[in-house]
Protein backbone atom coordinates (compact mmCIF):
# COMPACT_ATOMS: atom_id res chain seq x y z
CA UNK A 1 0.00 0.00 0.00
CA UNK A 2 2.79 2.43 0.91
CA UNK A 3 4.72 1.59 -2.25
CA UNK A 4 1.59 2.09 -4.38
CA UNK A 5 0.90 5.44 -2.73
CA UNK A 6 4.42 6.66 -3.41
CA UNK A 7 4.19 5.65 -7.05
CA UNK A 8 0.90 7.56 -7.29
CA UNK A 9 2.52 10.64 -5.77
CA UNK A 10 5.40 10.55 -8.21
CA UNK A 11 3.31 9.72 -11.25
CA UNK A 12 0.63 12.35 -10.72
CA UNK A 13 2.91 15.30 -9.96
CA UNK A 14 3.66 17.41 -13.02
CA UNK A 15 6.78 18.77 -11.33
CA UNK A 16 7.98 15.32 -10.31
CA UNK A 17 8.08 12.77 -13.15
CA UNK A 18 8.24 9.12 -12.18
CA UNK A 19 11.73 8.77 -13.70
CA UNK A 20 14.21 11.31 -12.33
CA UNK A 21 16.01 13.50 -14.84
CA UNK A 22 19.26 11.53 -15.10
CA UNK A 23 20.98 11.94 -11.73
CA UNK A 24 20.13 15.63 -11.38
CA UNK A 25 17.77 15.14 -8.44
CA UNK A 26 17.43 13.07 -5.33
CA UNK A 27 14.07 11.83 -4.06
CA UNK A 28 13.87 12.23 -0.28
CA UNK A 29 11.14 10.79 1.97
CA UNK A 30 10.43 13.28 4.77
CA UNK A 31 8.22 12.85 7.83
CA UNK A 32 5.43 15.40 7.33
CA UNK A 33 4.27 15.40 10.97
CA UNK A 34 7.35 16.64 12.81
CA UNK A 35 8.93 20.00 13.52
CA UNK A 36 12.29 18.31 12.99
CA UNK A 37 11.54 18.23 9.24
CA UNK A 38 11.31 22.03 9.04
CA UNK A 39 14.28 22.74 6.70
CA UNK A 40 12.71 20.58 3.99
CA UNK A 41 9.30 22.24 4.20
CA UNK A 42 10.01 25.96 4.58
CA UNK A 43 12.24 26.36 1.55
CA UNK A 44 12.91 24.53 -1.69
CA UNK A 45 16.22 22.62 -1.59
CA UNK A 46 17.89 22.54 -5.04
CA UNK A 47 18.23 19.01 -6.35
CA UNK A 48 15.83 17.58 -3.77
CA UNK A 49 12.34 16.29 -4.50
CA UNK A 50 10.56 15.91 -1.18
CA UNK A 51 8.07 13.07 -0.77
CA UNK A 52 6.05 13.73 2.42
CA UNK A 53 5.17 10.59 4.37
CA UNK A 54 3.17 9.87 7.52
CA UNK A 55 6.05 9.08 9.87
CA UNK A 56 9.72 8.17 10.16
CA UNK A 57 8.99 4.46 9.85
CA UNK A 58 7.38 5.03 6.46
CA UNK A 59 10.30 7.17 5.31
CA UNK A 60 12.81 4.51 6.32
CA UNK A 61 10.84 1.73 4.65
CA UNK A 62 10.96 3.59 1.37
CA UNK A 63 14.72 3.97 1.67
CA UNK A 64 15.17 0.29 2.53
CA UNK A 65 12.98 -0.70 -0.44
CA UNK A 66 15.00 1.49 -2.80
CA UNK A 67 12.01 3.69 -3.59
CA UNK A 68 13.81 6.89 -2.56
CA UNK A 69 17.41 8.07 -2.48
CA UNK A 70 17.34 9.40 1.07
CA UNK A 71 15.07 9.69 4.08
CA UNK A 72 14.83 11.58 7.34
CA UNK A 73 14.60 9.81 10.67
CA UNK A 74 15.89 9.52 14.21
CA UNK A 75 18.85 7.38 15.18
CA UNK A 76 16.45 4.57 16.09
CA UNK A 77 15.32 4.28 12.48
CA UNK A 78 18.91 4.04 11.25
CA UNK A 79 19.69 1.26 13.71
CA UNK A 80 16.49 -0.70 13.11
CA UNK A 81 16.63 -0.45 9.31
CA UNK A 82 20.35 -0.89 8.69
CA UNK A 83 19.97 -4.65 9.04
CA UNK A 84 17.65 -4.85 6.03
CA UNK A 85 19.70 -2.15 4.28
CA UNK A 86 23.36 -2.60 5.33
CA UNK A 87 24.38 0.19 2.94
CA UNK A 88 22.35 2.76 4.90
CA UNK A 89 24.45 5.79 5.83
CA UNK A 90 23.79 8.75 8.14
CA UNK A 91 25.17 11.83 6.39
CA UNK A 92 23.70 14.84 8.21
CA UNK A 93 21.99 15.76 11.48
CA UNK A 94 19.12 17.97 10.39
CA UNK A 95 17.71 18.75 13.83
CA UNK A 96 17.97 17.96 17.51
CA UNK A 97 15.30 17.88 20.20
CA UNK A 98 14.97 16.94 23.87
CA UNK A 99 11.87 14.84 24.51
CA UNK A 100 9.41 15.23 27.38
CA UNK A 101 7.11 12.69 28.98
CA UNK A 102 3.73 14.01 30.05
CA UNK A 103 1.72 12.43 32.87
CA UNK A 104 -1.42 13.13 34.87
CA UNK A 105 -0.82 14.30 38.41
CA UNK A 106 -4.21 12.84 39.31
CA UNK A 107 -2.77 9.41 38.48
CA UNK A 108 -0.29 9.89 41.31
CA UNK A 109 2.67 10.56 39.04
CA UNK A 110 5.17 13.15 40.27
CA UNK A 111 8.41 11.56 39.12
CA UNK A 112 9.72 8.81 36.87
CA UNK A 113 9.63 6.26 39.68
CA UNK A 114 5.87 6.77 39.95
CA UNK A 115 5.40 5.18 36.51
CA UNK A 116 5.58 1.76 38.16
CA UNK A 117 2.30 -0.03 37.48
CA UNK A 118 0.95 2.83 35.35
CA UNK A 119 -0.39 2.78 31.80
CA UNK A 120 2.16 4.51 29.58
CA UNK A 121 1.59 5.15 25.87
CA UNK A 122 4.43 4.60 23.42
CA UNK A 123 4.90 3.76 19.75
CA UNK A 124 6.87 0.55 19.08
CA UNK A 125 9.78 0.67 16.68
CA UNK A 126 10.37 4.38 17.20
CA UNK A 127 12.33 6.78 19.37
CA UNK A 128 9.17 7.02 21.49
CA UNK A 129 9.65 3.63 23.08
CA UNK A 130 13.42 4.00 23.28
CA UNK A 131 12.90 7.27 25.16
CA UNK A 132 10.55 5.48 27.55
CA UNK A 133 13.02 2.63 28.08
CA UNK A 134 15.82 5.11 28.72
CA UNK A 135 13.73 7.14 31.17
CA UNK A 136 12.74 4.01 33.11
CA UNK A 137 16.39 2.97 33.23
CA UNK A 138 17.21 6.21 35.05
CA UNK A 139 15.36 4.94 38.14
CA UNK A 140 16.00 1.22 37.80
CA UNK A 141 12.71 0.30 36.11
CA UNK A 142 12.02 -1.61 32.90
CA UNK A 143 9.03 -2.07 30.61
CA UNK A 144 8.03 -5.02 32.79
CA UNK A 145 7.33 -2.57 35.62
CA UNK A 146 4.67 -0.63 33.67
CA UNK A 147 1.72 -1.33 31.40
CA UNK A 148 2.99 -0.23 28.01
CA UNK A 149 0.11 0.88 25.76
CA UNK A 150 0.70 0.87 22.01
CA UNK A 151 -0.56 4.09 20.45
CA UNK A 152 0.31 6.58 17.71
CA UNK A 153 1.40 10.05 18.78
CA UNK A 154 -1.63 12.03 17.57
CA UNK A 155 -3.94 9.80 19.65
CA UNK A 156 -2.03 10.15 22.91
CA UNK A 157 -3.08 13.62 24.16
CA UNK A 158 -6.83 12.85 24.12
CA UNK A 159 -6.24 9.42 25.65
CA UNK A 160 -4.28 11.02 28.47
CA UNK A 161 -6.90 13.71 29.05
CA UNK A 162 -9.68 11.08 29.04
CA UNK A 163 -7.91 8.87 31.62
CA UNK A 164 -7.36 6.04 29.14
CA UNK A 165 -3.64 6.21 29.91
CA UNK A 166 -1.65 7.69 32.77
CA UNK A 167 1.40 8.97 30.91
CA UNK A 168 2.86 9.22 27.42
CA UNK A 169 6.34 9.08 25.93
CA UNK A 170 6.30 10.95 22.65
CA UNK A 171 8.00 13.69 20.66
CA UNK A 172 6.64 17.14 19.90
CA UNK A 173 4.16 18.55 19.13
CA UNK A 174 2.18 15.70 20.75
CA UNK A 175 3.62 16.32 24.21
CA UNK A 176 2.63 19.98 24.02
CA UNK A 177 -0.83 19.04 22.75
CA UNK A 178 -1.24 16.87 25.83
CA UNK A 179 -0.21 19.73 28.11
CA UNK A 180 -2.73 22.00 26.43
CA UNK A 181 -5.52 19.48 27.02
CA UNK A 182 -4.65 18.60 30.63
CA UNK A 183 -4.94 22.08 32.10
CA UNK A 184 -3.32 22.03 35.55
CA UNK A 185 -3.45 18.23 35.88
CA UNK A 186 -0.04 17.55 34.35
CA UNK A 187 3.46 16.55 35.26
CA UNK A 188 6.41 16.87 32.87
CA UNK A 189 8.97 14.10 33.28
CA UNK A 190 12.46 14.42 31.87
CA UNK A 191 16.04 13.71 32.83
CA UNK A 192 19.26 15.44 31.72
CA UNK A 193 20.86 12.09 30.90
CA UNK A 194 17.91 10.62 29.03
CA UNK A 195 17.57 10.27 25.28
CA UNK A 196 18.23 13.39 23.23
CA UNK A 197 17.08 13.01 19.63
CA UNK A 198 19.28 13.56 16.61
CA UNK A 199 17.04 13.64 13.55
CA UNK A 200 19.18 12.73 10.57
CA UNK A 201 19.28 12.57 6.81
CA UNK A 202 20.06 9.02 5.74
CA UNK A 203 21.01 7.73 2.31
CA UNK A 204 22.79 4.67 0.87
CA UNK A 205 26.30 3.81 -0.23
CA UNK A 206 25.06 3.53 -3.83
CA UNK A 207 24.08 7.22 -3.81
CA UNK A 208 27.38 8.20 -2.20
CA UNK A 209 29.34 6.17 -4.75
CA UNK A 210 27.62 7.76 -7.75
CA UNK A 211 29.63 10.90 -8.67
CA UNK A 212 26.66 12.80 -10.16
CA UNK A 213 24.23 12.01 -7.38
CA UNK A 214 26.88 12.62 -4.75
CA UNK A 215 27.48 16.09 -6.19
CA UNK A 216 23.74 16.81 -5.97
CA UNK A 217 23.72 15.66 -2.35
CA UNK A 218 26.68 17.89 -1.46
CA UNK A 219 24.94 20.93 -2.93
CA UNK A 220 21.70 20.00 -1.17
CA UNK A 221 23.49 19.76 2.18
CA UNK A 222 24.94 23.23 1.60
CA UNK A 223 21.45 24.54 0.94
CA UNK A 224 20.05 22.81 4.03
CA UNK A 225 22.76 24.51 6.06
CA UNK A 226 21.78 27.94 4.70
CA UNK A 227 18.08 27.33 5.35
CA UNK A 228 18.81 26.05 8.85
CA UNK A 229 20.86 29.13 9.71
CA UNK A 230 17.97 31.37 8.69
CA UNK A 231 15.53 29.20 10.61
CA UNK A 232 17.55 29.44 13.83
CA UNK A 233 18.24 33.16 13.48
CA UNK A 234 14.74 34.39 12.59
CA UNK A 235 12.20 31.55 12.77
CA UNK A 236 9.01 33.66 12.83
CA UNK A 237 8.72 34.29 9.06
CA UNK A 238 9.00 30.56 8.35
CA UNK A 239 6.55 29.22 10.93
CA UNK A 240 3.36 29.72 8.86
CA UNK A 241 4.79 27.55 6.07
CA UNK A 242 5.93 24.95 8.57
CA UNK A 243 2.53 25.06 10.27
CA UNK A 244 0.78 24.30 7.00
CA UNK A 245 3.23 21.56 6.05
CA UNK A 246 2.95 19.60 9.30
CA UNK A 247 -0.67 20.56 10.10
CA UNK A 248 0.21 22.10 13.46
CA UNK A 249 -0.86 25.57 14.65
CA UNK A 250 1.83 28.24 14.71
CA UNK A 251 1.04 28.87 18.39
CA UNK A 252 1.86 25.25 19.24
CA UNK A 253 5.13 25.38 17.32
CA UNK A 254 6.07 28.60 19.13
CA UNK A 255 5.51 26.96 22.52
CA UNK A 256 8.00 24.17 21.84
CA UNK A 257 10.44 25.97 19.57
CA UNK A 258 13.08 26.46 22.27
CA UNK A 259 13.53 22.68 22.51
CA UNK A 260 14.77 22.43 18.92
CA UNK A 261 18.05 23.08 17.16
CA UNK A 262 18.81 22.82 13.46
CA UNK A 263 22.58 22.29 13.32
CA UNK A 264 22.98 20.95 9.76
CA UNK A 265 26.19 19.28 10.89
CA UNK A 266 27.40 15.80 11.74
CA UNK A 267 28.97 15.33 15.19
CA UNK A 268 30.52 11.99 14.44
CA UNK A 269 31.74 11.10 17.93
CA UNK A 270 28.48 12.07 19.67
CA UNK A 271 26.45 10.16 17.10
CA UNK A 272 28.69 7.10 17.44
CA UNK A 273 28.19 7.15 21.20
CA UNK A 274 24.40 7.25 20.99
CA UNK A 275 24.37 4.45 18.40
CA UNK A 276 26.49 2.32 20.72
CA UNK A 277 24.17 3.07 23.63
CA UNK A 278 21.03 2.26 21.62
CA UNK A 279 22.32 -0.82 19.82
CA UNK A 280 21.55 -3.35 22.62
CA UNK A 281 17.95 -2.10 22.63
CA UNK A 282 17.70 -2.33 18.83
CA UNK A 283 19.18 -5.82 18.89
CA UNK A 284 16.65 -6.92 21.50
CA UNK A 285 13.77 -5.50 19.46
CA UNK A 286 14.93 -7.37 16.35
CA UNK A 287 15.94 -10.49 18.32
CA UNK A 288 19.45 -10.44 16.89
CA UNK A 289 22.98 -10.18 18.20
CA UNK A 290 24.53 -6.86 19.15
CA UNK A 291 26.77 -5.43 16.46
CA UNK A 292 30.30 -4.27 17.22
CA UNK A 293 31.21 -0.61 17.56
CA UNK A 294 33.25 -0.94 14.38
CA UNK A 295 30.17 -2.04 12.43
CA UNK A 296 28.11 0.80 13.90
CA UNK A 297 30.79 3.30 12.92
CA UNK A 298 30.27 2.31 9.29
CA UNK A 299 26.72 3.67 9.45
CA UNK A 300 28.09 7.21 9.79
CA UNK A 301 29.56 8.90 6.72
CA UNK A 302 30.94 12.37 7.37
CA UNK A 303 32.41 12.81 3.89
CA UNK A 304 29.42 14.73 2.53
CA UNK A 305 29.51 17.43 5.21
CA UNK A 306 33.25 17.70 4.74
CA UNK A 307 32.85 18.19 1.01
CA UNK A 308 30.16 20.77 1.72
CA UNK A 309 32.62 22.63 3.94
CA UNK A 310 30.49 22.29 7.09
Amino acid sequence: MLRRRLLQLLATSAAAPLVRAADAELVVAVNQTTIESAPFFIHSIPGIRVVPVANGRAASRLLVDGMVDAATGSETQALLNSIAQPDLRIVLTVSECRYRMVARRSAGIYGIIDLRGKRVAQTPGTSSIYFLVDMLRMVGLTLADITAVTMEGPDMPAALANNQIDAMAMWEPHAQNALDQLGSDYMILTHPSAYFERFNLNTTASVLNNPQRRAVLVQAVKAIDQVSRQLEKTPAPFLPALSQAINTPVQTIEKVWSQFRFPARLQQQALQEILEKMEPWAAEVAKRSVRSNQVLAQLIDASIVKEAGL
